[in-house]
Formats: C-alpha cells, sequence, structure tokens
C-alpha cells in the first residue's frame, strides 16, 4: 500500500458528504466517494442519515461499498458504523429501554438478548460496528449523559458491558458486527458534572475502577473496538494520552484492536485544549498516543502524509495503526480473502418487543410506597377511586426516550435544519451548527418532535393512554411544566384540578436527547440534578390539598428528591422507557407487574453531597466511623436519600445464608449459599446483591464492592437456594508498587437486597497475596 493508501484506511468518511445537488442528482451520489476520496475510505460516519427506509438504506451503503472497493487497494470495504446503546439509532430499528434503565434491570441476559436485536439489524442495513457499549462509571448526577451509562458500580457496569458486547458480536465472536467500548477513560467523572471537562482522579482509580469495565470486556468477550474520551487527565487530553491508550489500554488491558476518535476530539487537540498549534501537529500526537482512526470526517488525520513526508512522524507508526484496522476489518468481512459467507440476518421482531417489554417492566424502581400501591383497575370493586392525573409527562411519548434514539435523531436533523435557516432566535445560519445545537432552545417545536415520536412508534401509548385503558374515568388535568422557564404556577388552580380526587398521580420528569428544549442528555449538564421547570411546585401544592400523591418520575439519572418523596405516598422510577413507558409505568400502578427494578446509582440527599457513591473510600463518603470529625452539619442524615441497589416491592422478601468456605486462595472463589424466601402476598422478582470488603490492604480500599447478584423470581411462598461467586481476583488492585496484586487478608462478605439492606455477614481469609493476574 502506498502512504496515501495507508493513511485513507486511518480517516472516517461523514455520511453527508455523498449528498449532492445537481440537475441530474438530487441526493446520494455514491460514486462521489471515488472522487472526493481517491484512496480509499477507512469507516463511514453517520451512515443513518443515508435513507429512512432499511431496505433502502442498505442498498445505498451497497452502492457506496463498489464504489470504495474500486477505489481502495485489494478491494478493502469501509466500516460503517452506528450507534445502539438502546437499539439501532435508524427509523427501521425497535428501540429499546435506555442502558440506565437496562442496568436497573440487574439482568444482564436482558441486556444480551436487546443487542443480539440491534446487532442482526446493524448486518441487515449494511453496518459492521455500533459505537456502544458505554461503559463509564457515572457518578455525578450533574453530567446529561447519565443516562446512557449502566450506572455508578464497576461490577454491575462491568456484567452489563460484557453482555451487550456479548450480545453484539457472539459469544464466540461469530458475527461479523463489532462493538465498541467508549469512552476511555474516566469521562463520566468530568469536573463539576461538565460534559468534556477534566477528570480529577488518579491512576490507581482510573486503572482499578473506571477502567474495570473495559478490562472486563476485553477479557470476557473479546471487544473489538475502543473509543477515546472527550476529557483530560492530568493535563493530557484522552486523543493524545498515551500512557492511556497504550500503556494502561494495550499493554495493561491486553486490548489489540483499533481505537476510534470520538467525534472531533482530535481537531480538540488545537481547538478546545491548545496543545497542539496546528492539525498536522494534532494527528500526529494522537497517532503516536494510539489513536488509529479519526472520526467523523478524518481532517486532522489527512495531515499524516505530510507529517511522514517531512519527517516528523515515523512511517512504521502510521503501519501499525493500519494493522490495527485491517485486522478489525478482516474480522468484519470487509477483506475480499475474509469476506464471510452470505447470510441473510433476520431481525425477530416479536423477540425484540417481548425483550424491551421484560427490561421495561424488570427496570421500574419503587423508591417509595405507603401502602397506596398498587392500584385497583376495577371499577366494580370495593375500591372506587376517583384518579386524577397531573404532570407534563401525562401525555408526552417523547419524555420517555434518551438520545442516541431514532427519536433524538430526527430531532438532530431538524434542529440542524432550523439552525441552517436561521429559524432560532439570537442564533444566525453561520454559526457552527453543532457548536450551538446542543445549547439552542428551539421555541416551539415540542409539538414536531412529539409527532415524529408517534410516527416512529405508533403503536405506543402515553401514560394517560394506559391508565385510561384500565379505568375510562382517570381524569387527566393539564398542569405543569419542565421547561426552566415555566410559569409560577397558581394555588387555587392546583386546588380546583384535584378536587373531589381520592388519588393523584403526578407524571414528572425531564426531557432527554440532543437538542431541542431538552432538559437533561449530551451537552446538556445541569447545576442542580431536580425536577425542572414548575414540578417541585406542583407536588408542593398538591400536597396542601391533603389528597394522596402517586409520583411518578421520568428520568435518566438521580434527581435530588427529597421533598417530593417526602410529600408523595409512592414514588415510582420510570428510567426512560422507550416506547414501553406509558404501558409498562401502568401495568406496575395497578399490580399487573409487580416492580422488581433496583437501582444502578445512589440518590443523594443533598446538592452537596455530590458525587456520591455506595464504593467510596474507607474514610470518606457516607459510610464513615462515629466519632471522627466527618460529614455535613446541615445534614440531618449522611445518608443519600436511595443507596445504589435499592428498590422495593409488592412482596416481602427474607434471606438465609448457607454455608462458606473460611479460606480462599489467590486463584480461588469467593462463593456463598443463600436461600431466598418470598414472604409476602405476591409473586415476585427480587435481586439478591453480594458485597465484599478487604479489611487489610496496603492501599485504602472502597467501603464495599459489589462482586455477584442474581436477579430471582418466586411465588408466594416460594423459595430458592442460590449461590453467589466471584473469582478472588475482582479484590485485586493497584498496589504501592504500581502493580496489580491481590492481597491476603481478611475479608468480609456481605448479603442482602441493596447496598444499605444486608441481611447477613461472613468472614473469609485469603491465604496468600499474588500479583499473577
Amino acid at each position: 500500500m502506498t502512504l496515501e493508501q495507508k493513511v485513507a484506511q486511518l480517516r472516517g468518511l461523514f455520511a453527508t458528504e455523498l449528498f449532492v445537488s445537481t440537475p441530474e442528482i438530487q441526493g446520494i451520489d455514491p460514486a462521489r466517494v471515488s472522487i472526493i476520496r481517491p484512496h480509499g475510505v477507512g469507516h463511514i460516519s453517520m451512515a443513518w442519515f443515508l435513507a429512512d427506509e432499511a431496505n433502502e438504506l442498505r442498498s445505498q451503503l451497497d452502492a457506496v461499498q463498489e464504489h470504495v472497493r474500486e477505489s481502495s487497494p485489494f478491494g478493502i470495504g469501509a466500516m460503517v458504523h452506528f450507534e445502539a446503546i438502546n437499539g439501532v439509532v435508524h427509523d427501521s430499528g425497535p428501540q429499546f429501554p435506555t442502558a440506565w434503565a437496562q442496568a436497573a434491570s440487574w439482568n444482564p441476559g436482558l441486556i444480551r438478548r436487546a443487542a443480539s436485536v440491534s446487532s442482526a439489524l446493524t448486518e441487515q442495513i449494511g453496518g459492521h460496528a455500533v459505537f456502544s457499549p458505554v461503559m463509564d462509571l457515572a457518578r455525578d448526577p450533574r453530567w446529561g449523559r447519565v443516562h446512557e451509562t449502566y450506572g455508578e458500580d464497576p461490577e454491575l457496569v462491568a456484567q452489563c458491558s460484557v453482555a451487550f458486547v456479548q450480545g453484539i458480536q457472539g459469544s464466540t465472536g461469530e458475527r461479523p458486527i463489532l462493538a465498541t467500548g467508549k469512552h476511555f477513560l474516566g469521562y463520566g467523572a468530568s469536573e463539576g458534572g461538565l460534559n468534556q471537562a477534566i477528570t480529577q482522579l488518579g491512576r490507581r482509580a482510573l486503572v482499578d475502577e473506571y477502567a474495570e469495565p473495559f478490562r472486563r470486556a476485553i477479557a470476557e468477550a473479546d471487544l473489538a473496538l475502543m473509543m477515546n474520551s472527550y476529557n483530560e487527565v492530568d493535563g493530557v487530553p484522552a486523543a493524545a494520552n498515551r500512557w492511556m491508550l497504550t500503556d494502561l489500554l494495550r499493554g495493561e488491558l491486553g486490548f489489540t484492536g483499533p481505537v476510534v476518535s470520538d467525534y472531533s476530539s482530535i481537531a480538540m487537540l488545537r481547538t478546545v485544549y491548545h496543545t497542539a498549534p496546528e492539525p498536522g501537529d494534532a494527528a500526529r500526537r494522537a497517532l503516536e498516543a494510539g489513536l488509529d482512526a479519526d472520526l467523523p470526517g478524518g481532517e486532522e488525520y489527512a495531515m499524516l502524509v505530510e507529517e511522514v513526508q517531512s519527517g516528523r512522524l515515523d512511517e512504521r507508526v502510521v503501519d501499525l495503526a493500519v494493522e490495527r484496522t485491517l485486522l478489525a476489518k478482516a474480522r468484519a468481512g470487509l477483506i475480499p480473502e475474509f469476506r464471510r459467507a452470505s447470510n441473510e440476518p433476520h431481525v425477530d421482531l416479536e423477540d425484540a418487543a417481548q425483550t424491551r417489554r421484560s427490561i421495561a417492566d424488570q427496570s421500574l424502581v419503587l423508591l417509595s410506597n405507603d401502602g397506596v400501591l398498587p392500584l385497583s383497575a376495577d371499577e366494580g370493586s370495593d375500591d372506587r377511586t376517583k384518579i386524577v392525573v397531573i404532570g407534563p409527562a401525562t401525555d408526552e411519548l417523547r419524555i420517555h426516550f434518551g438520545a442516541y434514539t431514532s427519536v433524538s435523531n430526527i430531532e438532530m436533523m431538524r434542529g440542524s435544519m432550523a439552525l441552517r435557516a436561521g429559524e432560532i432566535p439570537g442564533i444566525t445560519a453561520e454559526e457552527a451548527i453543532f457548536t450551538d445545537i446542543f445549547q439552542a432552545r428551539l421555541p416551539g417545536i415540542e409539538p414536531t418532535f412529539e409527532e415524529a415520536a408517534k410516527r416512529l412508534h405508533p403503536d405506543a401509548s402515553t401514560l394517560l393512554g394506559a391508565l385510561q385503558a384500565r379505568r375510562p374515568d382517570v381524569t387527566f388535568v393539564e398542569l405543569g411544566d419542565l421547561m426552566p422557564d415555566a410559569a409560577v404556577l397558581e394555588e387555587a388552580a392546583v386546588a380546583s384540578a384535584v378536587r373531589g380526587a381520592d388519588l393523584v398521580i403526578a407524571a414528572l420528569g425531564e426531557r432527554t436527547g440532543w437538542v431541542g428544549n431538552n432538559t437533561a442528555g449530551e451537552g446538556q449538564s445541569t447545576s442542580e440534578p431536580r425536577l425542572p421547570g414548575n414540578q417541585e411546585q406542583l407536588v408542593a401544592l398538591l400536597a396542601g390539598t391533603g389528597v394522596p400523591i402517586v409520583s411518578v418520575i421520568v428520568t435518566g439519572r438521580p434527581l435530588l428528591l427529597s421533598d417530593v418523596v417526602e410529600q408523595s405516598s409512592a414514588v415510582l422510577i420510570a428510567p426512560l422507557l422507550g416506547e414501553e413507558g406509558g404501558e409498562a409505568i401502568a401495568r406496575a400502578l395497578f399490580g399487573e407487574v409487580n416492580p422488581s427494578g433496583k437501582l444502578p446509582s445512589t440518590f443523594p440527599r443533598s446538592i452537596g453531597q455530590i458525587p456520591t457513591y455506595h464504593g467510596h473510600h474507607f474514610g470518606s463518603g457516607y459510610d464513615h466511623p462515629t466519632g471522627i470529625r466527618h460529614g455535613y452539619n446541615d445534614l440531618a442524615s449522611q445518608s443519600p436519600l436511595f443507596a445504589f441497589g435499592h428498590g422495593l416491592s409488592y412482596t416481602e422478601f427474607d434471606l438465609t445464608p448457607g454455608g462458606s468456605e473460611p479460606t480462599v486462595t489467590p486463584d480461588g472463589q469467593l462463593a456463598l449459599s443463600i436461600t431466598v424466601r418470598n414472604t409476602g402476598a405476591r409473586a415476585g422478582d427480587t435481586v439478591v446483591q453480594l458485597y465484599a470488603r478487604d479489611e487489610e490492604a496496603s492501599v485504602v480500599r472502597p467501603v464495599r464492592q459489589l462482586v455477584a447478584f442474581e436477579r430471582v423470581g418466586l411465588d408466594v411462598g416460594q423459595e430458592k437456594t442460590i449461590e453467589l461467586s466471584a473469582p478472588v481476583a475482582r479484590l485485586a488492585f493497584t498496589g504501592l508498587d504500581d502493580k496489580r496484586v491481590i492481597e491476603a487478608g481478611r475479608v468480609t462478605l456481605s448479603v442482602g437486597f441493596a447496598s444499605d439492606d444486608i441481611r447477613a455477614t461472613s468472614e473469609v481469609e485469603i491465604l496468600s497475596s499474588s500479583t499473577s493476574l
């Protein structure tokens, strides 16, 4: 390959570059790829923009690939990428509850099934890779992208991530679709919860906690691709961080695939971080650090030819990146000699629908309940309660979708068009679209986005529709607004709305997405993660009427809910369930489904506790010895409002621990036998959680580590014995000599139904230390 051909393999092509407007062609011109990229194409970015229908998109991509292969040496195709954290981002694709909801189910098997559907669709429409899963630990709810993650805990995030990768690539890598782990590394720990900000973490925390899900996905699922993060650590941006992308990722974690850039992160070395004066400098520094592809458009890496020819860059660095890229392309069948047999992928829509429903039902988290739930749907029963439903989440379908969904994709396109047309007040058409699009308010555009959600998901029901399907007498009063500039509510109007009611359902939440009047999402961080608009005032005024309140909160992250919880008889979290949102909530409220979700993130009691998470270190956080000057003197309780793993049920469970070995070796298992019983009056599921605490270590360790968990379903009076186990290696960490070690000493095992609901403990001793990991 010539130098130009090599560099072409490291550059992305933005799919929109293939649009033309001539007298002959209005739209996509596949032949254009040979003109603008005569030496080949490494990657095609955001291909979902090319066509709305699946067959048309596949046809367009096949035509583009034909021209790519004609231009490329040896007929090498371009790797086509899609997003898929909760279903493939394309109008034709089944959409699933968002990642935070999937984590709330604590059911990796369902995540694997959902990812398998996305893998089949990606192949069907001509893709080769998905930019998923998001493997960041999210411990600051001010950050707008929490909903894209699997929460705060390394073990939960690792198990969910491994399941997702196996669903995409196959359990043995038998599928030609590649998963991409992102964002490497520490992106979810940005300072102040601000998107793309500095990450103030030491290397030990980065390696032992934040890198753990990546370590596991590489080792257990053969993760194929990696994406860098936008942040900087200790003054070095991730896109140019050799310690991060080479020493840690390839050296310690054993990753062998290519690393692709998060969009424009190489250019940001110049434009944001000011660590590279020219595009060539940015390209050279990124490539030397271990970043193998420049996406979406490859503008910086276009300078690599000149960097090599001038002697500033060793061509062998280019060769190594090309080698990794070609090995990944071979795995995806993009090199003729490695092309796989053509098997038409089958997207099982029935299985997709059942998986979507199961995730939604299992991810609803009942935070509190004084006995008001479940409701009765039988109007002829003794329960003749008059129910009023109120709030901005009542009759909106869009609110149940997060970013990186087909719905939010339409919003991005519509928002871009509005910006280009100068329709957004205060923003001129000349300004950079993607600089402003995440921050711009789009007055009056909500009906357009709601119409898009209903068009893409015509069978989906709003919460109001689902409630009235069960109780036609449910009354809706349109009050409450989630926009930051919402008007102050009048007490008399709220009192009038619920006059004569026996119960009010307050449907609350935030709108999560990319653009257009969202209150959470990428580029949508908040200084205070609260219910936006006048919703808190709405609940307070409702509480003043004396009518019992059931608060349903649609959100993809922890919120500050102390007042709402105190004023409500029950609180149910609906974590962005997509098209299942309305029906799933109604099923839970009326007892058709027994809530069984568990929180993947800690809910703080006060903003001053942020970041708060269960696995904090000894000497820090809310679990701290008494009698030592520690804690906030203006808080009556130092504990979080709701702890990691919390989630109530309409029934009760108990457990009895069985035997466990008192000693283990470094290559052994931490194992505990547990008998779980349903002691209540309804069938239901619970999640049994096993935590470990290293009592004797050379460095400060977490007060607890989740090491294993299992979802258990039980009928009334039924009991089941399970065994929770995890390798002792789960307790490995970076020692004082900066080497990974399992140290001898005492470990406390705790088992329960939440991190703050421990039912039994035992002690085990690791007999010897080991660095053979």
